[in-house]
C-alpha cells in the first residue's frame, strides 16, 4: 500500500502553471462551501454521523470548474475547491453542540438556558474553527511528511482528484491513459455499489429494502438475572461499503486490534460488569458506554501523547523545517500562525464571556486542553480514519466537572471548544494528505480553509434554526435523532452533580489502560516488534466505536490483505480507487439528506410526503429564519435609538 501511494504521488507531482488560488477556484470553492455547510447539519443530525465530504466536494468542484475555468481546469484548482467544501462542512459539524444545548434546555434534570442567536452562533463558531485551522497548520509536516500516516479519506480524495483530471499529454492509446481510465471505472463502480446499498438500507428511509445490518437478535450472554443482550450492545455487522473501504485503506494490523478492542468493550466488559453487579441486568448501550469510554479514552490519550513524546525530535524538526527557505515558500508562515492564534485565543475568551457568561479563565483552559486532545485525535484519525471527537469532547466535559463542579455550561462550552478545534484540524489534515499526494501547496490549502470556515459557520447559523423548526430535535414528534448530541447532553446531566458522579471503578480502569497505552506506544516504536505489539489507537477506538462498524472495517482490512497477497500488481493499481469509490457513498448520503421525500412505515403502509420534500420545507424555514434574524436585528437597533 505504501509503495502504491508513492507511485501515485510520483505521477502527480508536477506543479500547476496557472496557480491554485485562481479566481475560478475561489468562486467555485465559495459555492461548494455554502452547499456543504448548508447540507451537512441535516446529514449529521439525521444519519447520526458526519461522513467526509471531500469526494463530494471534488465532484461539485469538477462540475463548476469545467464551466467557469473550462480548459484551464486542473486537479490543483479542484483541490482548493474540495478543501473549501471540507472546511465548511467540518465547521457545520458542530450542529451537534447546538442540538445538545436544545436537549439540555428541555431537560427536567438540569437547569440550562444557553440559547445563542444565529449571529452569536456565527461569530462563536467562526472564531473557534479558525483557531482550529491555525493550531493544526504547523502539524502538517509532522503527521503527513515525517510520520507518513495514512489519513484514508485524504487518500481517497487525492485518487478522485486525479481520476477527474487524467493525463493530457499522452494519447488515448498510451498505457498511462488506459490505466487512468480503468481506475476511473473502478472508482465509479465502487461509488455506485456503495451508494445503491446506502439508499436501499432502511435507515435511509427511502426504499426500506435492505436492513441497516445484521445482529444476533435476542442472543444474550451471562447468567439469569445478570445477562447482556448482544444486539443491544451493537454487536453485529453494518452493511456499509463505506466502512469496508476505510478498512481497505487502514491496513490489517490496525483493523485486527480495533476488532479486539470491540470484543473487549462491547462483549467482555459488559458481561463482567453485569456479573459483578456494577451494571444492572440487561444494561443499555449508553450505560455501558458511560463506563467503557473511560478505559478507551485513557489508552488513546496516553498512547497518543507517549508516541509524540518518544518521537519529540521529529516534532521539533517539523517546526524547524517551517523556517527553511526551501520550504517556507510553500508552508503557511509560522509567524502568521502565532499572531492569528493569539488574536483568536483572546477573541474566543471574550466571545464566550459576552455571549454565555463563561469566565475568561475557563475558556482559556478549554483552549489549552484542546491542543493535546487535538494531537491525539489527529494521530487516531491518521491511523484509523476515525477521529474520536465525541470521546475527546466527553473527556473535556469530565475535566471541567473537576474544576467547575455542577456548572453544566462550563462542561458544554469546554466540549464545544474542544470539538470545534478538533474537527476543523482533522478536516485540514485530511486535505493536507490529499494535497501531498497530488503536489498541492500547503499555504494555498490553508488559505482556502480559512476562507471557507466562516461560510460553514454562517450556513450552520442559518440552517440549524430552520431544521429545528421543520423537524424537531426534542419532543414526541422529533424527527432528528442526533445520537451524538444526545450522548453529550446525557453525559452533561450525569455530571451535573460534579466529578464524584463518575464511576470510580471506571476511573481505575482508565488508569490501568493508560499505563498499557504508554507501554504499547513505547514498544511499537521498535521496527522489529511493531508488527506484534497491540496498537493502542486501534484497541481504544475499538472500545469507543460501534461494534458493527468495526466488523465492516475488519472485513475490508482482511479483503485488502488477501488481495495484496494473491494479486499484488492488481491491488497496487486498483485498491485505492475501489476504496475511494466506496467512500464516495458520502455523495449519496448528501443526496438522501437534501433530496428525496421521507418514507414512513414499511410494506403496504409506506407513504411518501410528496407535497413537500426536505428541500422545499427547509427553504421555507430558512427564509423564515433569515427574516426573523433581520427583524430581531432591526428591532434591537430601534430600541437602541429610543434609549439614546
Amino acid at each position: 500500500m505504501t509503495a502504491a501511494l508513492h507511485e501515485t504521488r510520483g505521477e502527480a507531482i508536477a506543479r500547476p502553471r496557472g496557480g491554485e488560488l485562481t479566481p475560478q477556484a475561489l468562486f467555485a470553492g465559495a459555492i461548494v462551501a455554502a452547499i456543504m455547510g448548508s447540507a451537512y447539519p441535516y446529514m449529521v443530525l439525521k444519519l447520526g454521523f458526519g461522513p467526509n465530504v471531500s469526494i463530494v466536494s471534488a465532484f461539485f468542484g469538477f462540475v463548476i470548474l469545467t464551466v467557469v475555468a473550462r480548459k484551464s481546469y486542473d486537479r490543483w484548482q479542484n483541490n482548493i475547491v474540495q478543501t473549501a467544501g471540507t472546511s465548511a462542512a467540518q465547521t457545520a459539524f458542530m450542529c451537534g453542540v447546538l442540538a445538545a444545548f436544545e436537549m439540555l434546555r428541555a431537560s427536567k434534570v438540569v437547569a440550562f438556558h444557553a440559547n445563542p442567536t444565529p449571529v452569536q452562533t456565527f461569530v462563536w463558531l467562526t472564531c473557534a474553527s479558525l483557531l482550529g485551522v491555525l493550531l493544526a497548520a504547523p502539524m502538517r509536516r509532522h503527521f503527513i511528511v515525517d510520520e507518513q500516516l495514512a489519513f484514508p479519506d485524504g487518500m481517497a480524495a487525492a485518487e478522485t482528484l486525479m481520476v477527474l483530471d487524467p493525463p493530457r499529454a499522452q494519447g488515448t492509446d498510451d498505457p498511462a491513459w488506459k490505466r487512468a481510465r480503468r481506475a476511473a471505472f473502478v472508482l465509479g463502480a465502487g461509488m455506485a455499489a456503495s451508494g445503491v446499498l446506502m439508499i436501499l438500507r432502511d435507515d435511509a428511509r427511502i426504499f426500506d429494502i435492505v436492513p441497516e445490518g445484521w445482529d444476533p437478535g435476542a442472543l444474550a450472554l451471562g447468567a439469569a438475572g445478570a445477562g447482556v443482550v448482544l444486539s443491544t450492545m451493537g454487536v453485529g455487522l453494518s452493511y456499509s461499503l463505506l466502512s469496508v473501504g476505510s478498512g481497505l485503506l487502514v491496513g490489517l494490523r490496525i483493523n485486527i486490534w480495533m476488532l479486539v478492542g470491540g470484543v473487549l468493550g462491547w462483549i467482555v466488559f459488559p458481561v463482567l460488569l453485569v456479573g459483578c453487579r456494577i451494571l444492572p441486568d440487561h444494561p443499555s448501550r449508553t450505560a455501558v458506554l458511560y463506563w467503557v469510554m473511560w478505559p478507551g479514552i485513557g489508552m488513546i490519550m496516553a498512547g497518543g501523547l507517549t508516541a509524540r513524546a518518544v518521537r519529540w525530535r521529529l516534532l521539533v524538526e517539523a517546526f524547524r523545517g517551517l523556517s527553511r527557505p526551501t520550504e517556507a515558500a510553500e508552508e503557511f508562515p509560522l509567524a502568521w500562525v502565532g499572531v492569528g492564534v493569539a488574536v483568536l485565543f483572546v477573541a474566543l475568551c471574550l466571545i464566550q464571556q459576552a455571549v454565555f457568561g463563561l469566565p475568561l479563565w475557563m475558556t482559556a483552559l478549554a483552549i489549552l486542553l484542546s491542543v493535546p486532545l487535538m494531537l491525539v485525535g489527529l494521530r487516531a484519525l491518521g491511523e484509523t480514519n476515525w477521529g474520536p471527537i465525541g470521546p475527546l469532547s466527553n473527556l473535556s466535559q469530565g475535566l471541567f466537572a473537576l474544576v467547575a463542579p455542577g456548572i453544566v455550561l462550563a462542561g458544554m462550552l469546554g466540549a464545544g471548544a474542544t470539538g470545534t478545534i478538533a474537527v476543523t484540524s482533522e478536516g485540514l489534515m485530511q486535505d493536507y494528505r490529499a494535497g501531498y499526494l497530488i503536489g498541492s501547496t500547503p499555504r494555498s490549502m490553508t488559505i482556502a480553509q480559512l476562507l471557507a470556515a466562516p461560510i460553514g459557520a454562517a450556513a450552520l447559523a442559518l440552517t440549524y434554526p430552520a431544521l429545528v423548526k421543520a423537524y424537531g430535535i426534542v419532543g414526541e414528534h422529533a424527527r432528528l435523532a442526533a445520537p451524538g448530541a444526545r450522548r453529550t447532553a446525557g453525559f452533561a446531566a450525569l455530571l451535573a452533580g460534579g466529578a464524584d458522579r463518575l464511576p470510580q471503578i471506571a476511573l481505575w480502569a482508565m488508569a490501568a489502560f493508560a499505563a498499557l497505552g504508554i507501554l504499547f506506544a513505547i514498544l511499537e516504536q521498535h521496527p522489529n516488534w511493531r508488527r506484534w505489539v497491540p496498537s493502542p489507537t486501534g484497541l481504544s477506538l475499538g472500545m469507543l466505536l460501534p461494534f458493527s462498524a468495526i466488523v465492516a472495517f475488519f472485513l475490508g482490512g482482511v479483503g485488502g490483505a488477501v488481495w495484496q497477497r494473491l494479486r499484488p500488481a492488481s491491488a497496487r493499481v486498483y485498491m485505492i480507487p475501489l476504496a475511494s469509490g466506496f467512500g464516495g457513498a458520502a455523495y449519496f448520503s448528501f443526496a438522501v439528506a437534501v433530496g428525496p421525500p421521507t418514507v414512513v412505515g414499511t410494506g403496504a403502509s409506506r407513504e411518501r410526503d410528496a407535497s413537500r420534500t426536505h428541500v422545499g420545507r427547509l427553504a421555507t424555514e430558512l427564509w423564515s429564519a433569515l427574516r426573523d434574524t433581520y427583524m430581531r436585528h432591526r428591532g434591537s437597533r430601534q430600541i437602541g435609538k429610543i434609549q439614546r
